[in-house]
C-alpha cells in the first residue's frame, strides 16, 4: 500500500510539474521563442507574428478586453463584437423591464438606430506589450520591503507617464510577472461607446441555469452581440449620436464549416487570476478554511435570492444579474475544492517543495539564496491566514451580502463631511446626485430579501473572523439581541433610512444638521461604518504588510524553482493581461467509468427541455425548428446542429467571451466556461481532466440568422463556409 501511494504521488508530481502542450497562458510577444514550433506541430498554420505584432495587423487587433472583466472579439469591419451572454448580462438586464423583458425574450437591433448605449461600458485593445524589467528594477538593488516597493512604484509611475504623455489616447500599465521577477508594460487604447446589438432569449443564453453551470455536457448558447463606436477619426469618444462604427485593425473570419475531434485550437483573451506556484500551506488554507466558509455564505444568499426571483417577474429581472454574479464563483469554489482534494494537491505541492529543498541543500550557492524560503513561506502563511479570512468575509458579507450596506456607504461623504461641503458650497450638488439615484437603486431592491440576508449572513460573517478582528458594533448587538438576529434585522429594517425609499427621499428633501445626526445614529449606517472600520483598522494594515512579505518570498521561491529546475518551461500566473493558450478539440475521462465526448448538439437541448422550467425552457419557435431539424447550412454532415464543444485550452475567469480560433485564425467558438472537474486548474492544472467549454460559432450564426432573422449582421461578417 505504501509503495502504491508513493508511485501515485510521484506520477501526480510529474504531471503537475512537467509542462504539457495544453498547459499554460502565454505572453503573446514571447510565442516565437517559446511556443511557435510546438503550435505548428499541433496544427497552427500561422506565424507567431500573425498572432501578435506591433508592426502590422495581427490577431491581437481583434481581441477586446470587454468591460474590464471579460473578453470579446471583433467579427466585422464595422466594429461588431461577440462576447458571452453572461458578460453582457448586466447591460441586457439594465435595458429590461416587465414590458420589455430582454432577459427572457432576447433583443435584436435591426438597424444601427436601434442599438442601445451602455454608459460606462468599455472596449480596450492592446497596442503593444514591452518588457520593462530592467527599468522598473533600477535602483532597487539591496532594498527590501516597503522601501523596495516605493522605489519600484516610482519607477513604474515615471515609465507609464512618459508613454501616456507622448501617445494620444493611449494608457500604459506595468504589471509584475512571476511575482516581480519580471515586469511588462501593456499599452492600450480604450473605446467608451459600446452599444448592445443583440442578445438571444434566456432559454438560449442561460439555458441550464445554475444546474448546468460549470458542467458538461452543456447546451448553453452563451453569447451576446455588441458594437464599438468611435469618433469620425476612428479614435475613442464619449457616446454621441454622431459617432460611427469603429474600423478595426483586424476582424476574425467566422467559421461555419465546422470542426472535428483533434483539431488545433487556441484561446486569445484576458484571463484573470491563477495561483499555480502556491505553497502547500496556502493550498491547505484554501481547501480547508476559506472556500468552505465562502461557499456556506453564498448557499444562504442564493437560496434567499432564488425565493425572491420566483415570487415575481419584477424581482426575477431585478435580481438576475446579482444572482448570476454570486452563483458563478459559488459553484466554481465547490468544484475547485473537490478537484484539489481529488488530485491530493497538498501532497503534490509538498513533494515539489521536498525535491526543491533537497536540491538546494546540496549546493552552497543555492542554499545561501534559497535555503529557508519554503519554511519561511509556511510560517508566514500560518500568520496571515486570519487576515486573509477577514478579507474573504468582508467580500462575502459586505460586497456580496445585504445591499443596504453598500448603499449606505454612498452617503458617507455628505454625512461625515457635511460641514466641510456646506462651507465649500458643494453640498447641494452632492445631495442632488444622491437624490437622483434613489429610484434607480430601489427599482432593483427587495426589502424583505435584504432583511433575510442580513439575519442569515451576519452570524456567519462574525464566526469567520478571529475575535480580535470583529467590528465594534458586534458586541453591542450581541448584548442587545442575544443572538436573535431575525429580531435585529427586523428592527433595523423597520427604521433605517437606507432600507426604505420613502424615508430616504424625505431625509434628502430636508437635509440639515439634524438629519446628519439621525443618520449617524442609524443602526444600518453604524453597521456599515463598523464593518469597514474593522477591516481598515484591524486587518488591512497587517494583511498588506504580510502580503508584501509573501510577495517577496514567492518571488524568491519562483526564482529558485527556475534555477533548480532549469529545463522546465515556465509561464507567469494570469493577471488580467493578454494571453494565449492552445490545445485541441477533445473530450475527457474525468472519473472512473465517465467518458465525456467533445460535442453537444441540439438533440441534447430537446432532451433537457422542460416547458415552463426556469432553467430548461426554450422558446416555442426554437423547439419547432429543432424538431424539424431546420438548421439550414449550419448543420454538420449528419444534419445535427453542434451547440457546444470542449477543448484542452487552459482558461480561467476573464477568459469568458474569449475567441477560440483554429489553425488559420478563424473564429470557431466563444469560450464561456470550464467543466466542473477543471475548476481546480487555477491552482493545479491536470491535462487529462481540464477542459474549457465553448459555444460553437455555427450555433451562434444559426441563432442570429435563422432564429432571430438578423441577417444584416451575418452580411457584415466574413463567414467561412
Amino acid at each position: 500500500m505504501l509503495r502504491k501511494k508513493l508511485i501515485t504521488l510521484v506520477v501526480c508530481m510529474l504531471a503537475a510539474f512537467t509542462m504539457k502542450a495544453a498547459e499554460g497562458m502565454w505572453i503573446p510577444m514571447l510565442l516565437k521563442a517559446l511556443n511557435e514550433s510546438e503550435m505548428k506541430a499541433m496544427g497552427l498554420r500561422l506565424s507567431a507574428e500573425d498572432i501578435y505584432s506591433v508592426n502590422k495587423s495581427s490577431l491581437k487587433d481583434a481581441v477586446v478586453h470587454f468591460g474590464g472583466g471579460c473578453t470579446a472579439e471583433v467579427v466585422s469591419p464595422k466594429g461588431l463584437i461577440l462576447t458571452n451572454h453572461h458578460c453582457g448580462f448586466s447591460q441586457i438586464q439594465s435595458h429590461s423591464s416587465v414590458e420589455k423583458d430582454y432577459l427572457q425574450h432576447g433583443f435584436w437591433a435591426m438597424s444601427g438606430a436601434e442599438e442601445l448605449s451602455n454608459p460606462g461600458l468599455t472596449a480596450t485593445f492592446i497596442v503593444r506589450i514591452e518588457d520593462v524589467t530592467k527599468a522598473v528594477l533600477e535602483g532597487s538593488e539591496g532594498k527590501t520591503g516597503a522601501d523596495r516597493q516605493a522605489m519600484l512604484d516610482a519607477n513604474i509611475r515615471k515609465i507609464e507617464s512618459q508613454v501616456e504623455t507622448a501617445e494620444k489616447n493611449h494608457a500604459a500599465e506595468i504589471k509584475p510577472f512571476f511575482y516581480g521577477n519580471e515586469y511588462y508594460m501593456i499599452v492600450t487604447k480604450t473605446y467608451r461607446d459600446v452599444r448592445l446589438v443583440g442578445a438571444p432569449p434566456g432559454g438560449v443564453g442561460k439555458f441550464g441555469g445554475d444546474t448546468d453551470n460549470w458542467m458538461w455536457p452543456r447546451h448553453t448558447g452563451d453569447f451576446s452581440v455588441f458594437r464599438i463606436y468611435a469618433g469620425k477619426d476612428n479614435e475613442p469618444a464619449d457616446y454621441s449620436p454622431d459617432n460611427v462604427p469603429y474600423t478595426p485593425g483586424h476582424h476574425f473570419p467566422v467559421n461555419a464549416k465546422g470542426i472535428k475531434q483533434g483539431d488545433f485550437t487556441m484561446v486569445y483573451g484576458f484571463p484573470g487570476v491563477t495561483q499555480q506556484y502556491l505553497h502547500s500551506s496556502a493550498v491547505k488554507f484554501i481547501v480547508e478554511e476559506m472556500n468552505p466558509r465562502a461557499i456556506g455564505m453564498r448557499d444562504k444568499s442564493l437560496a434567499l435570492i432564488g425565493d425572491a426571483m420566483r415570487s415575481s417577474d419584477a424581482l426575477r429581472i431585478a435580481y438576475a444579474a446579482k444572482q448570476a454574479r454570486i452563483a458563478n464563483a459559488w459553484k466554481k469554489w465547490i468544484g475547485e475544492t473537490k478537484g484539489l482534494q481529488r488530485l491530493d494537491a497538498m501532497a503534490v505541492k509538498m513533494g515539489i517543495e521536498s525535491r526543491f529543498e533537497a536540491a538546494v541543500q546540496k549546493d552552497d550557492a543555492l542554499r545561501a539564496e534559497f535555503g529557508t524560503v519554503t519554511r519561511d513561506l509556511a510560517t508566514l502563511q500560518a500568520a496571515t491566514n486570519k487576515y486573509n479570512m477577514a478579507r474573504s468575509m468582508l467580500v462575502e458579507f459586505f460586497f456580496m451580502g445585504p445591499e443596504f450596506l453598500r448603499y449606505a456607504r454612498n452617503f458617507e461623504n455628505v454625512i461625515e463631511g457635511f460641514e466641510k461641503l456646506e462651507t465649500a458650497g458643494t453640498l447641494q450638488a452632492e445631495l442632488d446626485k444622491l437624490k437622483g439615484s434613489v429610484d434607480a437603486y430601489f427599482k432593483n431592491y427587495s426589502t424583505s430579501t435584504d432583511q433575510k440576508m442580513l439575519a442569515a449572513l451576519w452570524p456567519m460573517y462574525l464566526e469567520g473572523l478571529a475575535p480580535d478582528l470583529r467590528p465594534e458594533i458586534a458586541a453591542e448587538l450581541q448584548a442587545k439581541y442575544a443572538g436573535n438576529w431575525d429580531k435585529m434585522a427586523s428592527e433595523l429594517f423597520s427604521s433605517s433610512y437606507f432600507t426604505d425609499a420613502a424615508r430616504m427621499k424625505a431625509a434628502l428633501g430636508k437635509f440639515n444638521k439634524g438629519t446628519v445626526k439621525k443618520m449617524k445614529a442609524d443602526v444600518g449606517y453604524r453597521m456599515m461604518r463598523s464593518v469597514m472600520a474593522a477591516w481598515r483598522d484591524k486587518a488591512m494594515g497587517p494583511q498588506g504588510d504580510m502580503d508584501l512579505k509573501m510577495q517577496e518570498l514567492m518571488r524568491t521561491y519562483v526564482r529558485g524553482l527556475m534555477k533548480v529546475f532549469p529545463d522546465k518551461r515556465y509561464w507567469p500566473d494570469a493577471n488580467s493581461t493578454l494571453r494565449l493558450s492552445y490545445g485541441k478539440v477533445e473530450g475527457s475521462e474525468p472519473a472512473d467509468g465517465v467518458i465525456y465526448k467533445p460535442f453537444c448538439t441540439m438533440e441534447g437541448v430537446l432532451e433537457k427541455y422542460v416547458p415552463g422550467d426556469e432553467e430548461f425552457d426554450i422558446p416555442e419557435k426554437l423547439v419547432d425548428m429543432a424538431r424539424r431539424r431546420d438548421y439550414g447550412n449550419y448543420a454538420d454532415a449528419n444534419g445535427d446542429l453542434v451547440v457546444t464543444f470542449t477543448a484542452s485550452n487552459q482558461t480561467t475567469g476573464g477568459n469568458s467571451g474569449s475567441p477560440v480560433l483554429n489553425g488559420d485564425g478563424h473564429l470557431i467558438g466563444i469560450n464561456f466556461d470550464r467543466s466542473w472537474e477543471s475548476t481546480m486548474s487555477d491552482v493545479m492544472y491536470d491535462p487529462t481532466r481540464c477542459r474549457n467549454i465553448i459555444v460553437d460559432t455555427r450555433y451562434v450564426l444559426f441563432i442570429i440568422d435563422k432564429y432571430a432573422g438578423a441577417k444584416h449582421l451575418i452580411a457584415e461578417m466574413t463567414v467561412v463556409r
